[in-house]
């Protein structure tokens, strides 16, 4: 009977220039392979997912996110949720003088952990408690951003690579939120510079789509450094062009499952004096190419 009730869930696109939202789904239920491929192919075609109201456990999230691979630890592990490490907290809520998660996780723009030798595969964030106003995320579709770029641009980037590093904006991160904390030499040592491909390759669909990010690239390897910050200002404004973007506005237990290989994203901001919580599970990708 659950495989019979699964098979009715329906894929429903948004007038967007990505994603689509899942209907009728229930993740409490078993998942036969049948219907688990054709989510996998509505996320490859998509590149972003809302699965609505979902209410399921830390536990099922972590073992829905692992039927598309292994799952990542962030370096921020005191934000890791309890019995949980999978989990990373994403809230603005402070309990007893202190905050209960990353505050200001997507001030910029980015994709989950580019700088990574092997960078995230996709994330799923289910909300847990949400504003009344705010706290909505922007996607932008990178795939899009490369298909437009102006010839010049395009021959610019072509076989170029680039340094990402988790540290590049950390400190102006922590200017801004007396809560991040500073990182141990252990925590630097985890998240050393790595360099990628300025355009790479989806493994699974072969489309083409700019890797590269406001929050964690630094430099276009072999430029001097007034020409490669003047090509990353450019390719990043490009990027976030109103055309390429979704606005997601959450609703209670939107579970959203993107495509780190071919998005980046942007968190709105959240008025302060309102509380908002989700839980991030992150999936590992492969080497870029």
């Amino acid at each position: 009977m659950a495989a019979v009730l699964q098979d009715a869930f329906q894929v429903e696109l948004f007038d967007a220039p990505l994603g689509a939202e899942i209907l009728g789904l229930d993740l409490n239920r078993p998942l036969p392979p049948r219907e688990f491929q054709r989510i996998h192919k509505a996320h490859l075609d998509h590149h972003l997912l809302v699965f609505r109201d979902q209410r399921i456990t830390p536990q099922q999230q972590v073992d829905f996110s692992r039927r598309f691979g292994p799952l990542q630890i962030h370096v921020l592990r005191n934000f890791q949720l309890p019995s949980h490490p999978e989990v990373l907290i994403i809230s603005n809520i402070i309990e007893d003088g202190q905050p209960i998660g990353l505050g200001d996780a997507g001030h910029f723009w980015h994709s989950d952990l580019s700088y990574k030798e092997t960078p995230s595969l996709g994330s799923m964030l289910h909300a847990q408690e949400l504003p009344d106003e705010g706290g909505d995320t922007l996607f932008a579709n990178m795939h899009l951003a490369y298909d437009t770029l102006p010839a010049a641009l395009r021959n610019a980037v072509h076989g170029a690579r680039a340094e990402h590093s988790y540290l590049t904006q950390y400190e102006e991160l922590r200017r801004r939120s007396p809560f991040r904390p500073a990182l141990t030499q252990a925590q630097i040592d985890e998240v050393k510079p790595v360099v990628h491909p300025v355009v790479r390759t989806h493994p699974e669909t072969g489309r083409k789509a700019l890797f590269v990010s406001e929050h964690f690239t630094t430099r276009i390897v072999g430029l001097p450094d007034d020409e490669s910050r003047a090509l990353l200002d450019e390719l990043f404004a490009h990027s976030v062009r109103p055309e390429h973007v979704y606005r997601h506005r959450w609703a209670p237990h939107d579970m959203v499952f993107w495509d780190n290989r071919s998005l980046m994203h942007l968190a709105a901001g959240t008025p302060a004096h309102l509380r908002r919580k989700l839980y991030r599970t992150t999936i590992e990708g492969d080497v870029p190419f």
